[in-house]
C-alpha cells in the first residue's frame, strides 16, 4: 500500500500524554507537521474526530523541551492491551519548539539514523 501523505512522518520515541485519556505508557511512534500517531498500553473512551490536547515529551537526545498539540482523532487501532490513534494537528501553542522537533526528526532521518521515516514523500493529495 503506497503512503500518499503530504509530509514525511518521522518516527520518534517520544513520550506522549493525551490530557484526560491515555492510561498507562503511551508513545508517540510518528510525527509530521501535519499530524502523529500514538501508541499506548491501554485507552479509555477515545472518539473519532474529536480534539485532544497531547503533551509531547521529546526524545533527550532532541535537547528539546515539553510542548502540546491539539489534535484531531482520525483513526483508531486497537488489539489485545494496547492501541495506536492517528491525529491530525490542529494547534501548536508552542510553535517553535514543536518545529524544533520535526526539524530535528528530519535531521536524523537525513543523516541515516537507525530511527528513520515512517513513509516515503508521494504526491500532494
Amino acid at each position: 500500500m503506497k503512503d500518499l501523505r503530504k509530509n514525511i512522518r518521522y518516527q520518534t520515541l517520544a513520550k506522549a500524554k493525551i490530557e484526560g485519556v491515555s492510561e498507562g505508557e503511551t508513545l508517540l511512534k510518528d510525527l509530521s507537521v501535519t499530524g502523529c500517531c500514538v501508541e499506548s498500553t491501554s485507552y479509555s473512551e477515545i472518539k473519532f474526530n474529536t480534539l485532544y490536547k497531547l503533551e509531547i515529551i521529546p526524545e533527550s537526545a532532541a535537547e528539546i523541551g515539553t510542548f502540546h498539540l491539539v489534535a484531531e482523532s482520525k483513526w483508531i487501532r486497537t488489539g489485545g492491551y494496547s492501541g495506536e490513534i492517528g491525529f491530525t494537528i490542529v494547534e501548536s501553542p508552542k510553535g517553535k519548539q514543536f518545529q524544533r522537533y520535526v526539524d530535528y526528526l528530519s535531521w536524523r532521518y537525513s543523516q541515516g539514523s537507525s530511527m528513520t521515516g515512517s513513509s516515503v514523500p508521494g504526491p500532494s493529495i
